[in-house]
């Protein structure tokens, strides 16, 4: 429920001198036993703070640098270690492509070699079968050149006969046509 204006006291501003001297640790009657205190509760302080925080501090900087250090240390012994690793790796991949290319090498020249001794066969093969042939071709052309002068004596012959319309002898024949053979 609202009040009514007329209920609401109002609150008149007092000044200072009227509640009291000030604000208590300004007064100078108080100072003494304020710089006693303050040199109580600060010797009381640093007493703590030697005797049982700052040893307590030091030991957990000291074991975390301890431990740090630690760390660094197998950090640098691992780093050894892969390093050793990567270099048996890198020795060992060396190794692996050395031996295969000397497989690749020796099996190159295998296959020549092989190819080399099958092209030699097939070459003898080829030069009996061309020695056969040029014998078969010395043959038939010997019979055929036979042939050939008989055939062209007979030739010869006919076309004489038809253009003088005389036979002629068949050992005049067979000279004209050797005779144009040999040329």
């Amino acid at each position: 429920m609202a009040e009514s204006p007329k209920q609401i006291e109002t609150v008149e501003h007092v000044p200072a001198s009227e509640h009291g001297k000030g604000f208590p640790p300004f007064d100078a009657k108080s100072f003494p036993s304020q710089l006693f205190w303050l040199a109580l509760v600060f010797i009381a302080l640093y007493i703590l703070m030697s005797r049982v925080a700052l040893p307590r501090i030091g030991a957990i900087l000291e074991n975390r640098r301890k431990h740090i250090d630690g760390d660094l240390a197998d950090a640098q012994n691992l780093k050894g270690q892969s390093d050793a690793a990567i270099a048996a790796h890198e020795k060992a991949l060396s190794d692996a492509r050395g031996r295969a290319q000397t497989l690749a090498n020796e099996t190159r020249e295998k296959a020549a070699a092989a190819a080399e001794a099958r092209r030699k066969e097939v070459d003898a093969g080829l030069q009996g079968r061309i020695a056969d042939a040029e014998k078969t071709i010395a043959a038939t052309r010997s019979t055929a050149m036979a042939n050939v002068h008989g055939i062209a004596a007979d030739a010869a012959a006919a076309i004489v006969e038809r253009l003088t319309g005389v036979a002629p002898a068949s050992k005049d024949v067979g000279d004209a046509v050797a005779n144009v053979l040999k040329r």
